[in-house]
């Protein structure tokens, strides 16, 4: 059945009688469900860091709007937070970096790492 998927068939460059449509959400804040999982959390990074709720609100506007397909839940400051620049996110600020990088200097200090060691 997935075989048959529109999103696939249209990725193997085959014709379809629709285009498939597929979802990019900021963070779908405004989906009860997605509001229902983020109160669970007090900090917004701890909830990206959990594969099985990432995995959960990716599906969420598939399951509500019967979507092709979806786009991993993720956010792009859990890059500087892997680089331990401090991120915090502070209710009715945004995102603040506790170290953020102010010279080149900080730059040559930031940790180095094998990506293939987030796989073993």
């Amino acid at each position: 059945m997935i075989d048959q998927s529109i999103f696939l068939r249209a990725l193997r460059k085959e014709n379809n009688e629709v285009p498939p449509i597929w979802y990019m959400r900021q963070a779908g804040r405004y989906l009860p469900e997605y509001r229902a999982v983020r109160s669970k959390f007090k900090n917004f990074l701890d909830m990206c860091k959990d594969p099985d709720v990432c995995c959960e609100l990716a599906l969420q506007p598939i399951d509500r709007f019967n979507l092709d397909a979806s786009i991993l839940f993720s956010d792009i400051l859990t890059i500087p937070d892997a680089f331990n620049l401090g991120v915090e996110f502070k209710e009715g600020e945004g995102p603040v970096f506790n170290n953020p990088i102010r010279d080149t200097q900080a730059i040559d200090n930031l940790p180095s790492f094998d990506p293939q060691d987030l796989y073993c």
